[in-house]
């Protein structure tokens, strides 16, 4: 019985898709100015704000506490396409998205995850331009909305 739960656990660390890479860089200003200046980047630039999940207000509404921590959720379908085209299921990576928190000390962050490795264990070009184009775009909104 041990070695078939051994040999279960196993199979599911190998089965389980990488963790891709979070880039993280401190920001300045609250979480509230952060997110306001990653929206303006991100509308700026053409690219559709979905949704602006605010985390520390669902915690709030749940009778928890947390953290000040919002996530903006954006996309591009000139960029998000053709990942899709070549792999259906990158669709569960996209659209985008940027996290912007307080961790705990006040010191505020922005961070989101590097493409090329999120699209790994797809089937997906690694050396495909709408990848590149996604990193660029990323790191850019990110140093905007971390006030660089």
């Amino acid at each position: 019985m041990k070695r078939t739960i051994l040999a279960g656990l196993a199979a599911a660390a190998f089965a389980a898709p990488a963790m891709a890479e979070t880039e993280t860089m401190q920001a300045t200003g609250t979480v509230a100015e952060v997110m306001d200046r990653l929206e303006a980047a991100v509308t700026e630039a053409g690219a559709t704000v979905f949704a602006r999940v605010d985390h520390g207000a669902g915690a709030e509404q749940a009778g928890m506490t947390l953290a000040d921590s919002q996530l903006l959720i954006f996309g591009n379908p000139q960029l998000g396409t053709p990942v899709m085209q070549e792999d259906p299921l990158a669709g569960l990576y996209l659209p985008l998205k940027i996290l912007a928190y307080d961790d705990g000390s006040g010191q505020v962050f922005v961070a989101y995850e590097e493409p090329e490795e999120t699209f790994d264990d797809l089937a997906v070009d690694d050396d495909l331009e709408a990848i590149e184009k996604m990193e660029n775009a990323l790191e850019k909104f990110a140093k905007a909305a971390a006030g660089e």
